[in-house]
């Protein structure tokens, strides 16, 4: 059954009611920030006036720059391990597998503030405050990324894997020419995701890393407002919502061409991970 007008009438209303936010806020940033607070609603004459002041009072780019390599390293350690993970909890049987999947999804339960406070006393211990690795390592191998991996890999008919062993590919093998390629929509998806956490997590890095040397964008973006008006005398906060939309919008289009990229991988690895095992 084709979908109606007044189904495309509903669709196209939360479109609009979804992508107006953004658009505001990037049209916005090109406004002068005396318009912005009289007369946000209307258009005025294009600036970049908040961009070149935004670049100049924020390290924006630092943030950028630490964020790219958290997010490739994080990325990479959860891209290879999890998947690994998932193909040992959905087809293999050994002792112990289904309490020791209990206890990964028991850590799911589990609100990241209260993991907080043992994982910085953990760095403290290893020497790792204010560096890398107290940003990529921790939650570089998530219980949530295991279960994806795990409900997507166990819609694979075991006919297929046991093909491949029957022809004498190793487990590995198996796993790089068999199973790679079937779940490559569930690998997209779970690296949408992965994407979207590591780029938006403000919470770790920011009790982590103390120093401007490691900060990451959302570190960055949360100490934006006090540091232009730290760095202009007189000064108020309705003179930095155009440095602030800028900054907003410049770090809002990665994730949106990312994702405008990789939708179509991003729906079907839903539906693939919803699929019961």
């Amino acid at each position: 059954m084709k979908p109606g007008i007044g189904q495309y009438t509903i669709l196209g209303v939360l479109a609009i009611g979804f992508l107006y936010p953004i658009w505001w806020a990037i049209s916005s940033s090109f406004k002068p920030p005396n318009d912005i607070v009289t007369d946000p609603l209307t258009l005025s004459g294009p600036t970049l006036h908040n961009y070149q002041a935004m670049f100049a009072d924020v390290p924006i780019g630092t943030g950028f720059a630490n964020t790219a390599l958290v997010l490739v390293v994080k990325g990479a350690m959860t891209m290879v391990f999890c998947p690994l993970a998932g193909y040992a909890f959905a087809k293999f049987t050994f002792p112990g597998k289904n309490v020791l999947f209990g206890v990964v999804l028991l850590t799911l339960m589990l609100p990241t503030l209260v993991l907080i406070i043992p994982l910085l006393l953990e760095m403290s211990a290893l020497g790792w405050v204010n560096t890398y690795q107290a940003l990529i390592l921790p939650g570089s191998i998530d219980a949530f990324s295991i279960f994806w991996m795990r409900q997507t890999i166990a819609a694979i008919p075991t006919e297929l894997i046991d093909a491949g062993r029957v022809d004498g590919a190793s487990e590995l093998g198996i796993f790089v020419r068999v199973v790679l390629p079937v779940i490559r929509p569930g690998l997209a998806a779970l690296a949408v995701l992965t994407t979207m956490n590591v780029y938006n997590d403000f919470v770790w890095p920011v009790v982590a890393v103390n120093d401007t040397e490691h900060q990451t964008l959302q570190v960055v973006l949360s100490t934006l407002a006090q540091n232009i008006t730290g760095n202009r005398i007189g000064s108020d906060f309705t003179t930095v919502w155009g440095e602030l939309l800028a900054a907003g919008s410049v770090a809002m289009v990665p994730l949106l061409v990312i994702f405008v990229l990789l939708q179509r991988h991003f729906i079907n690895g839903i539906l693939a991970g919803s699929v019961k095992g």
